[in-house]
């Protein structure tokens, strides 16, 4: 076992099942997924931090509880069909990719999308699918979904991301008018124009931006105003 290895163990242990997270295919697949080599050489030692953590371009990898978090909150079970919003590093996708069938993966930034490919395609990840684009339309051509996660904060849940959810598929997605503030909820789809939503906790992401998101970075530091579907 390698010094990341134990830390990776310790991780899930101490930051992820001890804040709840309980599914035991997302603390088996936070396990095997190397953080380390979705950061840069010089983050490196700081992979296995209960922090967010600089990757360029103005975007982060999340904190390791948040990618649990969200992934649990798609109740996947294996061999899932999944499309997330926003790839960054490619770390979450990995996470995804151990349990779901196939992953469907776009990011708005290309050296971001050009880097994850690379990094998925050298670990093995041939189920995790990368696209550059406008996450907000998703990906239509692979739709319905049985998950969806979403890995920026939106002004609203994207119609178009709602409604390329399977029957009983769930949407999970950081949701507010505010920088500095936004709600993790998950949408699930009981029929074709039926949804229900709960909440899974406060968070704060960079902002989603699209032609249903944000229209720039910088319109969302504007001031807070009810979400809703």
């Amino acid at each position: 076992m390698t010094d990341f290895d134990a830390r990776r163990r310790q991780m899930v242990k101490s930051q992820i099942a001890a804040r709840g997270v309980r599914s035991k295919h997302v603390l088996a697949a936070m396990r095997r997924v190397p953080r380390e080599r979705f950061v840069s050489a010089g983050q490196a030692t700081y992979a296995y931090d209960d922090s967010p953590l600089p990757i360029g371009a103005g975007q982060t990898i999340s904190q390791p509880y948040i990618v649990a978090l969200m992934a649990e909150g798609l109740e996947l079970e294996g061999g899932e069909k999944v499309l997330e919003i926003g790839t960054g590093s490619g770390y979450a996708a990995a996470v995804l990719g151990e349990i779901a069938g196939e992953v469907y993966t776009i990011e708005r930034i290309g050296e971001l999308a050009e880097r994850a490919a690379s990094i998925l395609k050298e670990l093995g990840y041939d189920n995790v699918h990368v696209q550059q684009g406008d996450g907000t339309k998703g990906w239509p051509e692979q739709a319905p979904f049985d998950g969806i996660v979403v890995t920026a904060g939106g002004p609203q849940v994207p119609e178009t991301l709602k409604h390329q959810l399977a029957t009983g598929g769930r949407l999970v997605i950081p949701v507010g008018r505010s920088k500095s503030f936004q709600e993790l909820v998950r949408v699930r789809r009981l029929s074709a124009d039926d949804f229900e939503m709960d909440d899974l906790g406060a968070v704060r992401f960079v902002p989603l931006v699209g032609e249903e998101g944000w229209s720039s970075e910088f319109e969302s530091y504007r001031a807070d105003s009810p979400f809703g579907l």
